[in-house]
């Protein structure tokens, strides 16, 4: 029971990565906040939980909005008196193109989404977790734009999981003594809705790791709950990758 009794905020949380998490989390005794954009999904993921004696509760909303994100923290508050952590995994990849021929609107809600967003839950999950003596922040950010790993096409992606980074560190050097740890998780290809598409597509992408394969969204889950639980007690400001090697064959 790595979590027992920690309350934590999960985005994402309607499918793969964020679903594998909740259901991870739960199983390891974390009262959970889910949040996501599908009300349905995120309903089904609950009452799976709650079905196997877990405790959750949903909220739907698009975490590129500022008041959602406080929301959330809100309702951790509210549903279980304090906050302990957060997975801020939401995201998305958003359209591929060179940047030249990018729609500035593409641009905006790639950085919205993934690193507006993470400026958003920091804001609000800090304060909260500083209120209950410290707590661990972790970020789903890629290896996409680090470690010399830059992808044709994923301009917009590729900047705000790089600032995601950047912001990660910033964090963890502002707020450590206060016992705030902030950690960034960079996962490889992994089998969810993003990387839906044709065998070929996804031959490829699996190709391009030395494991020779792409992740199950557990697997990722496993390492976010890692940086979550008392064990990486000494781990903060890092960018840990998660990515099945992929990162070394790009460098």
């Amino acid at each position: 029971m790595e979590l027992k009794d920690k309350t934590l905020i999960i985005t994402g949380a309607s499918s793969g990565i964020g679903a594998a998490a909740a259901e991870l989390f739960a199983g390891e005794g974390a009262k959970l906040v889910l949040g996501a954009r599908r009300q349905a999904e995120l309903d089904s993921v609950a009452d799976a939980i709650r079905r196997d004696g877990g405790r959750a509760v949903v909220l739907a909303g698009d975490v590129a909005d500022e008041r959602y994100a406080d929301a959330l923290v809100t309702l951790a508050l509210q549903e279980f008196g304090s906050l302990d952590g957060a997975f801020n995994n939401a995201g998305t990849i958003g359209e591929l193109s060179p940047v030249p021929e990018m729609e500035t609107e593409n641009w905006n809600t790639v950085i919205g989404t993934n690193l507006s967003s993470a400026f958003f839950a920091a804001k609000y999950q800090i304060p909260a977790l500083i209120a209950n003596g410290g707590g661990s922040i972790v970020f789903t950010s890629s290896f996409v734009g680090h470690a010399n790993a830059g992808m044709p096409g994923m301009g917009a992606y590729a900047a705000s999981k790089a600032g995601m980074i950047g912001l990660t560190m910033s964090l963890a050097a502002e707020h450590g003594a206060q016992n705030v740890r902030v950690n960034a998780l960079l996962p490889g290809g992994t089998k969810t809705g993003m990387a839906a598409g044709d065998a070929a597509v996804q031959e490829f992408i699996a190709g391009l790791h030395p494991l020779k394969r792409m992740a199950e969204p557990r697997e990722i889950a496993q390492s976010a709950l890692f940086l979550l639980s008392d064990r990486a007690s000494f781990v903060t400001g890092s960018a840990v990758d998660a990515d099945g090697g992929v990162s070394i064959r790009l460098t």
